[in-house]
């Protein structure tokens, strides 16, 4: 994040930015993106445009920023001395509703991202491009233990395997990613890709 965005996010306090956060997803959920308008949030959540304006400098910025406060936290820290286990450990970290939720949200996006400029480059800068480095870490560390060949195929591949079977439940099954399918994949899909046994 550039010095003049840290600026300029740092006029309000965690608890109401949270509150905003929760406001944008929810008239997010109602209406979608590109019905979402910045006097909408301005109404729902008792602030002024000029305001929303000046902390995050328009809807794009403001809908993934929210959306980025819904994940648990940084996953480069997960290090649990296995490949699987660190899988495990962040299928782990959200309970079904949400990861449902977080779904439902993903695929209201998925159209506006295709066809708004600023809300894909909002979108790859403050959440893809960041877990997408995040799951480097992972895996390199796995490279490192042994786990993996480097020069596994699959490795370049990893993310679109795991962020697929998210986002593709409900499209193929008529059901949201769970726990129990999403742990069940990896074991069955994303770790014989890569070489690692399963037991």
């Amino acid at each position: 994040m550039s010095e003049a965005a840290t600026v300029r996010r740092s006029r309000i306090t965690p608890e109401r930015e949270a509150e905003l956060y929760r406001a944008v997803l929810d008239l997010l959920r109602e209406v979608g993106y590109d019905a979402l308008t910045m006097d909408a949030v301005a109404a729902r959540t008792r602030s002024s445009k000029a305001t929303l304006y000046r902390q995050w400098g328009g809807k794009a910025e403001l809908v993934v920023r929210a959306m980025r406060s819904q994940t648990p936290g940084s996953i480069a820290g997960i290090d649990t001395g296995s490949l699987r286990g660190d899988l495990r450990a962040i299928v782990g970290r959200e309970d079904d509703c949400v990861m449902a939720q977080n779904a439902a949200l993903m695929r209201a996006m998925a159209m506006a991202v295709h066809t708004n400029d600023d809300l894909r480059q909002a979108f790859k800068e403050l959440l893809v491009e960041p877990e997408v480095e995040e799951f480097r870490l992972i895996v390199r560390r796995a490279v490192d233990r042994g786990e993996v060949r480097s020069d596994n195929p699959a490795l370049d591949y990893m993310v679109h395997m795991l962020v697929g079977a998210f986002a593709t439940r409900t499209l193929i099954d008529d059901l949201p990613p769970t726990r129990e399918f999403l742990t069940s994949y990896i074991d069955a899909v994303v770790l014989p890709a890569l070489g690692v046994p399963t037991p």
